[in-house]
């Protein structure tokens, strides 16, 4: 199987909407002989992540969560902090939450590369 590279610009393009495309590309569902247990996806290049766009206020309004395991340590950032420092990490959560939860997500996201 030979893997193809897909070069995206992110410039102007909704958060959730291109995240469905690069899980889709990641996973290989548009191959012919596309199987769920098979990792089987192409490889994904993402240019001006930090120019995607996110309609109404989500910006202040959704917020990530992280949590330590000890007690008091819930700590939660909104999306608008979260593109402001370090650009490619709200579209990265975004395309791991539409991954299947499962061994092969973690051979996906190596292959969702940023320039």
């Amino acid at each position: 199987m030979k893997r193809e590279t897909h070069s995206i610009d992110a410039k102007n393009r909704n958060l959730g909407r291109l995240a469905v495309e690069i899980s889709l590309l990641l996973r290989g569902k548009g191959r012919p002989g596309f199987a769920p247990n098979i990792d089987q996806g192409d490889f994904v290049e993402v240019k001006n992540a930090g120019e995607i766009v996110v309609t109404g206020k989500k910006m202040e309004s959704k917020e990530y969560y992280h949590h330590t395991g000890y007690m008091g340590t819930l700590k939660k950032t909104t999306l608008g902090k979260i593109i402001k420092e370090k650009p490619t990490e709200a579209l990265r959560k975004a395309v791991f939450g539409m991954l299947p939860d499962n061994k092969l997500r973690a051979r996906q996201m190596k292959r969702l590369l940023f320039k």
